[in-house]
């Protein structure tokens, strides 16, 4: 039900101090002369990364120019769609021998859809992996075997709400589902979006059912276990399947904007930066494109986690951070191995981070976040600190059906009845367990 003590130690307060790599700024002046650390002759590594990852770039910029000047390792980067056609253009690529030196996706449960132990190399030895959380390692172990390194930081899945609005209309940060549907109830009465729905980017919908893991588990502790197993399904176990009646809830009483299924999440954060739109499920890894598109809007935005129906079991689910991981049909393992060893140093942490503030805490041991997180970010920090979070369920099982977010997609317009979606799901996940082998299916 947590994420462990030993990577929350870098979060004893949202007043860390950090002196981000002091001497090593963007230009990395002290590396004008790595000769003894490069590579006999230059290498150029490829990295195939999502679209929906721009907002990061700068930060992954200073790290792999970095990279170059200290090792002669240059980084050459691709992008791909994000969602069902990104993951099969990358399932594609690997099958067909044209993978890039580096990949970054997913972690947990998707992951094992890629068959790693035929596409990526393992970094179970690595020396530097020790310093890589035991939780990140466990979301990209398959066989007893790990391999990747972590992306950017831990992340949060719940709601981001608009404060200015909050405070104009009275509203206080809401402990239950009852609450935050009565806030619902108000914010739509004054005539604005209660729920800012972007069904256009189709894997924004999951979201609801997606962050309610920490109240399912509270119910049915079990529960990923035994969904494992097929000893338990998300229609007919009342926890899991109140994950979908809260989304059917919202669409029923008309609480997200009519275009819903019209625009994508970018139009979401839009609407959630001028207040026309006041609450919006999502998940914090998204934090770093509001601040690029709406930087004077940051600090209006705040974070609560999905609410269960009891106050007093109020937690947070948790997402460990995508993965860079090294094609085992590269010719340039061991640059890429370097490449890897170098970008999960303390130091490139903390160089990303000074580029692109932290979603939440990191996934390397021995680093410091800044002191100027995002104000979205402070609110999530109590529950790390105070052990009230749980992974989301694609980190407890291999099971995430290919067809979820289209499933979501039904239930939230409307389309589906909870119940029905819920069997859908169990239908799509079956499918894909009868392919991994899992026992009892």
């Amino acid at each position: 039900m947590k994420v462990k003590k030993k990577i929350l130690t870098v979060l004893s307060s949202t007043a860390l101090f950090v002196s981000i790599l002091a001497g090593c700024s963007s230009d990395s002046k002290q590396y004008e002369n790595p000769v003894a650390e490069q590579t006999p002759e230059p290498v150029t590594l490829t990295l195939l990364m999502d679209n929906q990852s721009s907002a990061r770039m700068e930060g992954i910029k200073a790290v792999t120019d970095v990279i170059e000047k200290k090792y002669n390792i240059k980084t050459e980067i691709e992008t791909r769609p994000g969602g069902v056609e990104g993951d099969n253009l990358v399932k594609t690529r690997l099958a067909t021998g044209d993978m890039t030196d580096l990949a970054l996706y997913n972690s947990g449960s998707l992951l094992q859809a890629l068959n790693p132990e035929r596409s990526f190399v393992d970094l179970t030895n690595e020396p530097y992996m020790e310093k890589v959380s035991d939780e990140f390692k466990e979301a990209v172990t398959v066989n007893s075997k790990v391999y990747g390194i972590p992306f950017a930081t831990f992340s949060a899945g719940g709601w981001f709400y608009n404060k200015k609005v909050y405070q104009e209309l009275g509203l206080s940060v809401p402990k239950t589902w009852e609450e935050l549907m009565a806030n619902s109830e108000k914010i739509k009465a004054a005539g604005k979006t209660a729920v800012i729905g972007t069904y256009k980017d189709a894997w924004t919908s999951q979201v609801i059912v997606l962050a309610d893991n920490y109240n399912v588990i509270t119910q049915a502790p079990s529960f990923p276990d035994d969904f494992t197993a097929n000893k338990a399904k998300m229609a007919t176990t009342p926890a899991a399947l109140r994950s979908f009646e809260k989304l059917e809830e919202v669409n029923k009483k008309g609480y997200m904007n009519k275009d819903f299924n019209a625009i994508g999440y970018e139009a979401g954060l839009e609407m959630l930066a001028e207040g026309t739109g006041v609450q919006y499920p999502m998940l914090s890894y998204v934090l770093s494109n509001f601040a690029k598109l709406h930087p004077d809007k940051i600090n209006d935005i705040g974070f609560f986690p999905q609410p269960g129906d009891s106050a007093d079991k109020n937690g947070m689910t948790v997402w460990a951070p995508d993965a860079f991981y090294i094609n085992k049909n590269s010719d340039h393992v061991d640059a890429a191995k370097k490449w890897a060893e170098f970008f999960v140093s303390p130091e490139a942490v903390e160089l990303y981070l000074s580029k692109v503030p932290p979603d939440g805490p990191a996934a390397v041991e021995d680093v410091k976040l800044p002191k100027d997180v995002y104000p979205a970010v402070k609110d999530m920090l109590p529950y790390f600190e105070e052990d009230k979070t749980a992974p989301a369920l694609e980190f407890l099982s291999p099971l995430k059906g290919p067809n979820l977010q289209q499933i979501t997609f039904e239930v939230g317009g409307g389309l589906k009845s909870a119940k029905e979606g819920a069997q859908l799901y169990d239908k799509d996940v079956e499918t894909q367990a009868k392919q991994l082998g899992l026992a009892g299916w």
